[in-house]
């Protein structure tokens, strides 16, 4: 079969979207590649977003494959599934253009996932794929009847049929990626670097998937969720063959890097800078000596609160104090470029000892946000316990919620949480 997966041209205006806008590179759909083409399929990838393809141009591209399926996923990257634009104007743009031209259509990514039958409704594509992608792709570019594959929603007759729970992958079994040094040439950007401006390429890549934790703001219900690690072997793999096409800094897209001795004791010497997202409550100070030894420069850390009731009340599970907290920062600090704290907006924050805190950070050299509300995404614990299991309107609802929310922090005014008249119309549209 020939397979088509497709990185649509991605832009952000008028969008609440939290992630970073610069390219990155997509790992779900290198990952359904590679497993594609092992098994005998021919596959074209595009990535209208890093190579800044008009849709025109990226339609165009696929329909003279003429393939036989065409992927096409909702989010920019498996990096931003767990905070995706809420609407799907760019992937229905693209698939609309398409009009029919590229074979049996699926989608691909965390709308689908949490809210399978309004994803297939608003996308007009074939099938949805409810969790972990690639190895349902595989399944589907060999399997003629819809009914025999997991993890799916598509049409049957004037129904909607759903063929079980999201997917979780076996992650461990899956090869090491090659892209294209054409690819790698493009990727100028440093995912969440602030030490130093790029010299030489960028890169993702994956050293675990899920998270053992469940906060109760992290939409990973559905997607990405159970907690496996990557097989060593591969894994450098991966990172030799990037490193030999000038690769300097790679971003672990991890939902949380925690401590791998082997792993960084393995990075140590390879000449290779990273950042990760974690909790430091997780890692001892040796072990971010360690972390610095072997070329992190740049740490995210979830800190959420500042007080035991307010982590709590998060489902932190965090057994440090803020205290604690705060010295294991300042000690990260020491070892690697650039340290940031993340604060959550929770009922009961003291403005006072937020800033005092934050004073605190400041002059130890770590950078700490003021507290924002998060946006309930569908596949988050808060979702759930605020409106049940995700409906139809699950996306339009989490929207308009957050909206509320930040109609009272008028200090906030970029272009990502501006109150758009247009927004609320373009949402999930």
């Amino acid at each position: 079969m020939k397979v088509a997966l497709v990185n649509p041209p991605w832009r952000f205006d008028g969008s609440i979207y939290f992630g970073c806008r610069e390219p990155h590179l997509p790992l779900e759909l290198g990952y359904s590649k590679a497993l594609l083409e092992a098994a005998g399929h021919v596959v074209l990838m595009v990535d209208a977003h890093l190579f800044a393809l008009p849709l025109a141009e990226a339609v165009t591209e696929v329909v003279a494959f003429q393939p036989d399926m065409t992927v096409v996923t909702t989010a920019p990257s498996y990096l931003f599934w767990r905070c995706a634009p809420p609407e799907l104007r760019v992937p229905r743009e693209f698939l609309l253009a398409l009009d029919g031209r590229g074979g049996r259509t699926v989608a691909v990514g965390p709308h689908g996932s949490a809210t399978p039958a309004a994803a297939l409704r608003k996308l007009g594509v074939d099938v949805v794929v409810r969790g972990e992608c690639e190895e349902i792709v595989l399944r589907l570019a060999g399997e003629g009847d819809l009914a025999r594959v997991p993890a799916i929603a598509f049409r049957d007759g004037d129904e909607i049929r759903v063929t079980g729970a999201p997917h979780a992958g076996a992650f461990a079994t899956l090869p090491a990626l090659r892209w294209p040094d054409s690819w790698i040439a493009r990727h100028h950007h440093h995912h969440h670097r602030f030490d130093a401006q790029p010299a030489v390429p960028g890169a993702e890549v994956e050293a675990s998937r899920g998270c053992p934790y469940s906060c109760s703001f992290c939409a990973k219900i559905d997607f990405r969720d159970a907690y496996r690690r990557r097989p060593l072997a591969p894994l450098l793999d991966e990172l030799d063959g990037l490193i030999a096409q000038g690769v300097g800094y790679v971003y672990f897209i991890d939902e949380i890097f925690l401590p791998q001795r082997a792993l960084l004791e393995a990075l140590v010497g390879r000449n290779l800078q990273f950042g990760i997202q974690t909790r430091l409550d997780l890692w001892k100070p040796e072990m971010l000596d360690l972390l610095g030894t072997a070329g992190c420069v740049s740490i995210e850390a979830g800190v959420e609160s500042l007080t035991p009731e307010g982590r709590a009340a998060l489902d932190k599970n965090c057994r440090m104090s803020t205290e604690e907290l705060t010295e294991r920062l300042l000690h990260a600090k020491r070892r690697v470029p650039f340290v940031q704290a993340n604060l959550i907006k929770t009922p009961g924050d003291d403005p006072a000892m937020i800033a005092a805190w934050r004073e605190t950070l400041r002059r130890g050299g770590v950078w700490a946000n003021d507290p924002v509300p998060l946006y309930p995404y569908p596949s988050s614990p808060d979702y759930h316990r605020l409106w049940g299991a995700p409906d139809d309107e699950a996306w339009e609802r989490a929207h308009t919620h957050y909206l509320a929310q930040f109609s009272v922090l008028s200090d906030i005014q970029d272009d990502r949480v501006a109150l758009l008249p247009e927004l609320e119309a373009a949402c999930c549209r």
